[in-house]
């Protein structure tokens, strides 16, 4: 079986779950809330674990390679930091699923903790998630934040997905390049946004005003909703401002994942932030 690139939706191996991890006084771990006690995130695919490699705050428990990732790390001096097992491909391909892109490479991982709205700096912008459940649409979200230098994202406990597998594949090293706010009640987060003085937009194809003409202001929280339902109504009503991203086609909404990155090109060219 050769090494090739491997296509298809996370399976957890072997049906064994995989565990929550807290952060300290007791919070779940956004990145791993759905498994059970004491277990690791699953991380797989080159950038999604060479970047995990490179984050010090990402504790790796064990690491397995094929021969043909294990050259590449070498050659490109990218330290394991732990003691890695080489495996023939299909023993990875057991643990994922024959399709997963993995690349040679799994690695199993402490989840990292999540952050508080208290500890968000009072500048750039951060991304607001409203029960966005599709793991590939949540890691492309992810990748995009890290390209735009968002300060963080904030996400609810419940009605969004576990940060493992695919959604760490999609973002392909991004978990490890945003920090993420886990809160029990979105509303609320977006009332202490509010009180903190944040600007909070909400995004909707109904919103009153075209966001490219919203007076916008930093620290700027952009809120997502969720694939075909949008906003929820009290988010809605917990926004500063309600706008939609106005296009000259026929279609006039996007995918989620889209809308977060010309929402962020907005706000980033018009905040000064673009370098």
């Amino acid at each position: 079986m050769s090494d090739r690139d491997r296509k298809a939706p996370f399976r957890r191996g072997g049906g064994k779950p995989f565990e929550k991890g807290r952060k300290p006084g007791g919070r779940t771990a956004w990145r791993d809330r759905d498994s059970g006690p004491d277990g690791p995130v699953i991380l797989y695919g080159w950038h999604t674990v060479t970047a995990a490699l490179a984050n010090p705050a990402r504790q790796i428990r064990k690491l397995f390679l094929t021969e043909n990732a294990a050259r590449r790390l070498a050659d490109e001096n990218i330290a394991t930091r732990v003691p890695a097992e080489i495996v023939r491909p299909n023993t990875i391909d057991a643990r994922l699923g024959p399709d997963a892109v993995h690349q040679g490479l799994l690695a199993e991982a402490e989840p990292l903790p999540s952050l508080d709205i208290d500890d968000l700096a009072l500048e750039g912008i951060v991304l607001v998630l409203d029960q966005i459940t599709d793991p590939h649409n949540v890691g492309a979200i992810l990748r995009s934040a890290a390209a735009f230098a968002v300060k963080a994202i904030v996400t609810t406990a419940r009605h969004s997905p576990e940060a493992t597998g695919v959604l760490a594949k999609s973002a392909s090293g991004a978990l490890e390049m945003v920090p993420l706010v886990t809160v029990p009640n979105l509303a609320r987060a977006l009332n202490e946004l509010n009180d903190r003085g944040f600007m909070t937009v909400g995004l909707d194809s109904e919103g009153a005003e075209d966001l490219g003409a919203v007076a916008l202001q930093q620290p700027l929280a952009l809120v997502l909703g969720a694939e075909g339902k949008g906003l929820r109504q009290l988010t809605r009503e917990t926004c500063s401002v309600v706008a939609r991203l106005d296009m000259p086609g026929e279609i006039k909404s996007l995918n989620v994942s889209n809308a977060a990155v010309l929402a962020l090109y907005i706000g980033t060219s018009r905040l000064g932030l673009m370098k």
